[in-house]
């Protein structure tokens, strides 16, 4: 077995993208598998059948494949930021379900035969919500950003590009303000450095 864990990871993913930053914040150091989705490795499929990522594969053998236990588990190895204490599971909950129903119905309506307007409305009612939480601060949990923010940050940034402009004026303010700061931050940025796909060598 390596001695390093194992990530397995698609850039644009935003379930990977909370994965990969909590791993770079944790410090821990982990060998990188960027994939292709189209073409998974059989080596990924072995270990998480499922087929999606991210998937962590822990030198012992153990596998992760939830975004949000991968999280859990790098920052309970190390967590600088402490990110822990700043956990809202609710909050991450809603995000992840009843955000995330209207964002893809929003960006693919076609592909759901929805229609867009109708998911964008549901999504800003949450994003008001979102911006009463940030009223005065920065983050979630206050002055620095914690474990909250960096799940709910790559969906919301995603509904942010399904229509720029508009979200550039219609988006509540703090939420604005987030998702700039997030962005633009040194994490998300090594985060998204461009890998090239992993090649299995297969015997």
């Amino acid at each position: 077995m390596p001695d390093s864990p194992i990530l397995y990871s698609f850039r644009r993913c935003p379930y990977a993208m909370r994965a990969r930053m909590a791993m770079l914040a944790s410090g821990i150091a982990y060998t990188h598998r960027e994939v292709l989705l189209r073409d998974k490795p059989p080596a990924m499929l072995a270990a998480s059948p499922k087929g999606t990522v991210p998937v962590l594969v822990l030198p012992d053998g153990t596998v992760i494949d939830e975004s949000i236990d991968i999280m859990r588990w790098a920052l309970a190895q190390h967590d600088p930021e402490l990110w822990l204490p700043h956990i809202d599971a609710g909050l991450i909950e809603i995000f992840d379900s009843a955000f995330k129903h209207h964002l893809d119905r929003y960006k693919y309506a076609n592909r759901y035969g929805a229609d867009p307007l109708v998911h964008r409305a549901a999504g800003l009612v949450l994003l008001a919500d979102l911006d009463e939480r940030l009223a005065g601060q920065n983050y979630l949990g206050g002055a620095t950003r914690g474990f909250s923010d960096i799940a709910l940050f790559p969906f919301v940034r995603q509904f942010a590009a399904v229509d720029a402009d508009w979200f550039a004026t219609r988006a509540p303010v703090a939420v604005r303000k987030w998702l700039e700061l997030l962005t633009a931050s040194e994490l998300f940025q090594r985060a998204m450095v461009p890998t090239a796909p992993w090649a299995e060598k297969l015997n």
